[in-house]
């Protein structure tokens, strides 16, 4: 599979990602750095990245967190461009 030439936009949400550890980073999270749903989903649709639903016990109630994590195509990606 080809390796997509990267936006620095995606390219940054991307390093950011990889420097989140295994358990990757909130939607939220990133979000609240600048970078927008959409990018983010494109980097999912790209296989750059997934995007998982996961309950967290947040103020004494379950919540639906949205955790994204960068894919070893996005290490890659990231290493290319």
């Amino acid at each position: 599979m080809a390796i997509p030439r990267l936006s620095a936009e995606q390219r940054r949400a991307l390093a950011m990602l990889a420097t989140s550890g295994r358990d990757g980073a909130t939607r939220s999270f990133l979000v609240a750095h600048g970078f927008g749903v959409p990018m983010i989903n494109a980097l999912v649709n790209q296989g750059l990245a997934t995007l998982t639903y996961e309950k967290v016990l947040f103020a004494g109630k379950l919540v639906d967190v949205a955790k994204v994590r960068i894919t070893d195509a996005g290490q890659d990606a990231l290493g290319e461009n």
